[in-house]
């Protein structure tokens, strides 16, 4: 009979931690019951220690999302493991869970920490005892497991398992490991460590050398029942092992891979645009699973095959995933004379399911794009929707109109109405070019004035009629946000994207400044 494999997503944890990541509370709160629908076990909500902002964004989530276990980061910290359980201490949430970590490795323990093993023990014990006494749902990690001397692994689970730990995680946590290697390290620890049948063996990977997920087959293989996953694989440098890509080869391997997860495997896709848009890290054309091109074919060869047997080139079919058929693409017949109710039908096939102010302001933005572009098709209704659902409550500045004159021989000049709070206001400015002048008209609007840190175009759909996508970073103090627009006209669209970043900046601050007004 099959086990069970217990989904662990950090996506709005370590995922976050990507450079140049920083998720709303609304966002998060979108993310975690997504992956509710998805059918993750335990969703790490965030390390609430770590800002005013992310206890916030824990308490939201542990709020609004029901089914998954909601679990908080903490340090063996006495104040983590406090502010962990505040975050985690509200109404309706069942078994909350809090995961403790320290260092365990030689290098980190004398270089990060300052301690030598003794120390690290007692701290790691008392840190789980205290952390037991709120719930007793208690994960510990033993930070850099494949780089410490294993063991000294031994003796630090056995003292957590002791101490209260229920869930034993053992992190690649600078993606060191070696498959062959790490399936020795989780055989040793079963076998040297009494008291390990009293808990849950957990791996989590990251990506610095390809191998995370690789590594966490060999870990599920050894005795692991939960992997620490993120959706696109987001996280830390390389990033941590991908969601998708696991499940799918569960699913996909069951003749060598005698388990199962209760992940519905249709949510798949969905998810992942979901956070490829709030993060703003596109997902590359050739990722497993989730990529642009991974049901895609361009040879002759390969493409004869699939016309003859799907099987012939494809070992799952995108419809598990939640993907639309590439054929569905082609065969799209939805243009400017279409109505609203066929829309809506539409949408609701590609897995979108909008309430009448999501469908009205979706459906204006698709009778614009169609009076322009020859064809529609399903990349850019997704593109269409991305824009216009969720997030009002982000929307503090609406772009009312953007005009810009440039050419050689000439400075670029840009005049941009915005409407706002106070009303409607128009502002114009020169640049270094026509973005530029359209960037500073809008500093000189909202009154806010961050560095551009990313300005990335890229066309949504191929053809010279199509649509173009700009992602945009802007950084202040240390804090990045980011903002996504699509546009027939790039200005538009550079104008839009760089809104949309204002306004998160805003929302972030503005939050923030009730928090502190009001701890």
């Amino acid at each position: 009979m099959s086990e069970k494999i217990y989904v662990f997503d950090t996506t709005l944890r370590d995922g976050e931690q990507s450079a140049g990541v920083a998720f709303t509370v609304s966002e998060k709160v979108e993310i975690a019951t997504q992956l509710a629908r998805l059918g993750v076990d335990i969703i790490e909500a965030g390390f609430p220690c770590s800002t005013p902002g992310d206890l916030e964004a824990v308490q939201a989530v542990a709020r609004a999302v029901k089914g998954p276990t909601i679990c908080a980061l903490a340090r063996a910290v006495e104040s983590d493991v406090d502010t962990a359980w505040e975050a985690l201490h509200v109404p309706g949430v069942e078994e909350p869970r809090i995961h403790v970590f320290i260092n365990s490795s030689d290098i980190q323990m004398a270089h990060q920490l300052g301690k030598d093993r003794e120390q690290v023990l007692t701290q790691a014990e008392a840190m789980v005892k205290r952390a037991a006494k709120y719930t007793s749902n208690v994960e510990f990690s033993p930070m850099d497991a494949t780089r410490a001397d294993p063991r000294f692994i031994f003796q630090i689970v056995e003292r957590c398992i002791d101490a209260g730990a229920t869930t034993i995680n053992i992190p690649d946590s600078v993606g060191y490991a070696i498959p062959e290697e790490l399936g020795g390290l989780f055989r040793a620890i079963f076998e040297n460590v009494p008291n390990i049948h009293k808990c849950r063996v957990s791996f989590h990977g990251q990506n610095d050398l390809g191998l995370c997920t690789a590594n966490t087959l060999t870990a599920i293989q050894n005795g692991a029942r939960q992997v620490e996953l993120t959706i696109n694989g987001i996280g830390e440098r390389a990033g941590n092992t991908s969601l998708e890509e696991v499940v799918m080869a569960i699913k996909t391997r069951k003749d060598f891979l005698p388990f199962y997860t209760d992940i519905n495997t249709y949510e798949i896709w969905k998810s992942s645009k979901m956070v490829e848009r709030y993060s703003g890290i596109q997902v590359q054309w050739n990722k497993a699973v989730v990529g642009k091109n991974a049901f895609r074919h361009a040879s002759g060869i390969h493409q004869d095959g699939i016309l003859k047997m799907r099987e012939n080139w494809e070992i799952m079919d995108p419809t598990e995933i939640g993907m639309p058929r590439a054929s569905a693409e082609e065969s799209l017949v939805l243009g400017k004379l279409s109505g609203r109710h066929a829309f809506k039908i539409h949408m609701h096939r590609l897995g979108y399911d909008l309430n009448d102010n999501e469908l009205a302001r979706a459906f204006a933005s698709f009778k614009e794009l169609a009076d322009k572009k020859i064809e529609v098709d399903n990349r850019d209704l997704v593109a269409i929707v991305t824009q216009n659902v969720s997030g009002e409550d982000l929307q503090r500045w609406r772009l009312e109109s953007v005009q810009v004159t440039t050419g050689t021989n000439m400075v670029p000049m840009a005049t941009v109405t915005i409407a706002g709070p106070e009303g409607t206001v128009t502002a114009a400015e020169t640049g270094d070019g026509p973005v530029n002048a359209i960037y500073k008209a809008m500093n000189r609007l909202t009154g806010l004035n961050p560095r551009l840190d990313e300005y990335l175009v890229k066309a949504v759909t191929e053809n010279a009629d199509a649509q173009g996508e700009v992602t945009v970073r802007v950084e202040q103090e240390g804090r990045t946000w980011t903002g996504r627009a699509s546009d027939t006209d790039i200005i538009v669209a550079s104008a839009k994207a760089y809104l949309s970043a204002l306004n998160r900046m805003s929302a972030v601050n503005a939050r923030n400044d009730e928090v502190r007004a009001n701890p």
